[in-house]
């Protein structure tokens, strides 16, 4: 107990720390827009049904068109990044490249022809939907309380995943979610398997008192 205690401890440092950098390098990046008047969100943000800007969505979650944006997305990545980080920044890293590409193609398909697109809250959704669905699937007590919370506290958002406000990138919305329920699904925790019973046969006694028999003890207590 006192070493999954640490080890969560640990994680959730590292999630903390993860998320306050990724937020210092998105309000840097928004600073330099802003003097550069939000050519960078032109020029980086991600064109629909453009292959050579397909790229573009591994830089578009870093990149919006204003003050109001930024600020709009930037606690709810907070947050959610965090909860999302804080079991493991393996899984994290592997759910946020999920949800970068489903949030990506999403957009380069369904998106208009000249429309720019940029803005975290792609991700935000993708780390919403990922929170949630992970404390369903690994069940696991804390996992599972906060995702429950998250999911009474964010859910009105999920109106944004439907085309019912001019200038809002639902479909980024839309395939963050998609992205983060897949990757929940797929990163979730795989039942353990149970060792092989140990052999009964009258040929192959083992003594209690047999240091083979002790070593193998001591592994199965292992999980080995």
């Amino acid at each position: 107990m006192a070493s999954k205690l640490a080890q969560l401890l640990s994680d959730s440092r590292r999630a903390l720390m993860t998320m306050l950098g990724i937020q210092a390098v998105i309000w840097t990046v928004q600073v330099v827009n802003w003097l550069d008047d939000y050519d960078l969100s032109r020029d980086y943000g991600l064109r629909a049904e453009r292959v050579d800007d397909l790229p573009a969505m591994f830089t578009m979650p870093f990149l919006h068109f204003s003050w109001g944006h930024i600020v709009a997305n930037s606690w709810p990545l907070f947050v959610l990044g965090f909860l999302a980080a804080y079991r493991g920044m393996r899984k994290f890293l592997l759910a946020s490249l999920v949800i970068t590409v489903s949030g990506g193609l999403t957009v380069w398909l369904l998106a208009g022809s000249n429309t720019v697109t940029a803005g975290a809250s792609g991700m935000v959704y993708g780390y919403l939907g990922y929170v949630v669905l992970r404390g369903i699937l690994d069940r696991n007590v804390l996992d599972a309380v906060v995702g429950l919370g998250v999911a009474a506290t964010y859910w009105t958002i999920l109106i944004g995943v439907l085309p019912v406000a001019h200038g809002v990138s639902w479909q980024g919305h839309l395939g963050g979610l998609i992205g983060g329920l897949a990757a929940a699904a797929l990163l979730r925790d795989g039942a353990k398997p149970k060792p092989a019973p140990a052999s009964t046969a009258s040929t192959a006694p083992a003594a209690s008192n047999s240091p083979h028999a002790d070593l193998l003890k001591q592994l199965d207590d292992l999980g080995l």
